[in-house]
């Protein structure tokens, strides 16, 4: 090992020194992505629902420490093979640069695109509106309480209901939503 060390130019020790300790940590960023060591358990302060509402996802980040890594990476891999084509030190530098670049972009975009992938998770009781459900638990006539019925939006939900029927309506009765009351209760009635 140390006579094939010694045999390399002084340019191919660099790149070799670069290639070596940036694909370790390459490596060791790639397996805590995917157990998700790279994630700091933070407290979170102030209202949660405000800043979810707002968030639009990840911005566009090219210096980041991960993309470092990957530029160093790919910067001493690319060197390497150049060297071994017979590049001069030159022409394997402005290659490696470039593929670096090529690479952290790559990764910024991914990062960026994949951070775009948010979804709010919280459920707009207007999307029920004209929906058929079925009676859970008994609902009161003429608004007289609450009762609970079972529908089909955004998921599987068991919610609170009232109605302006003249009747109640019973467990199991299949109903259809006409309202939503005080962004709290759906508003039904029969289906005839």
């Amino acid at each position: 090992m140390s006579g094939w060390w010694a045999e390399l130019a002084t340019f191919e020790k660099i790149n070799w020194l670069i290639a070596i300790p940036f694909t370790v940590l390459f490596l060791i960023q790639l397996v805590l992505t995917f157990i998700g060591g790279d994630v700091d358990q933070m407290a979170a302060d102030g209202d949660a629902d405000a800043s979810v509402e707002s968030d639009t996802g990840i911005d566009f980040q090219f210096l980041t420490l991960k993309n470092l890594i990957a530029f160093f990476t790919i910067f001493g891999w690319t060197g390497i093979i150049c060297i071994k084509g017979g590049l001069n030190p030159g022409v394997s530098v402005a290659i490696s640069v470039l593929a670096g670049l090529i690479m952290m972009t790559i990764m910024a975009s991914l990062m960026y695109f994949m951070g775009k992938l948010t979804e709010s998770g919280t459920l707009d009781l207007r999307n029920a509106i004209g929906k058929t459900c079925t009676v859970y638990l008994t609902i009161p006539a003429n608004m007289g309480g609450l009762g609970k019925v079972q529908i089909q939006v955004q998921g599987f939900q068991t919610l609170d209901a009232m109605t302006d029927h003249d009747e109640k309506i019973q467990t199991g009765s299949i109903v259809v939503v006409k309202d939503v009351l005080n962004n709290e209760y759906l508003l039904v009635k029969p289906i005839k």
